[in-house]
């Protein structure tokens, strides 16, 4: 099994940015779907982005023109970029992994938590 861990969450102001990492223990060459979820309390988890190994892109709308993904194949990382903050995506982020659909998860990191104050 491929593991996958997060790292670069933190505290930030309303309309700061931050960026989060995804570094797998293995290739990612293979895995189709990688991407983000997040948590946040009294919250349905939401599928926030995804990229595709061939670099076509999807976003929830509610970080549409904010967020942006990114993978690096050679290195075995996933990105996330996250500009324009609002409280409202204060969240536990997770790295996830997907070979055959978007929506059928093969892997999951552990999560980072992401706190965006007003």
């Amino acid at each position: 099994q491929v593991h996958l861990v997060e790292s670069g969450g933190g505290l930030v102001q309303a309309g700061g940015s931050l960026r989060l990492s995804c570094a797998a223990s293995g290739s990612i060459f293979s895995i189709n779907y990688m991407g983000w979820y997040r948590q946040a309390p009294g919250k349905q988890r939401e599928l926030v982005a995804t990229i595709t190994n061939v670099g076509l892109r999807n976003y929830a709308d509610s970080v549409k023109g904010r967020f942006t993904v990114s993978r690096d194949n050679a290195k075995n990382t996933v990105d996330l970029q996250m500009n324009s903050l609002k409280p409202e995506d204060t969240a536990v982020y997770l790295c996830y992994g997907a070979s055959r659909s978007r929506w059928v998860v093969d892997y999951w990191g552990q999560g980072t938590q992401v706190t965006v104050s007003s």
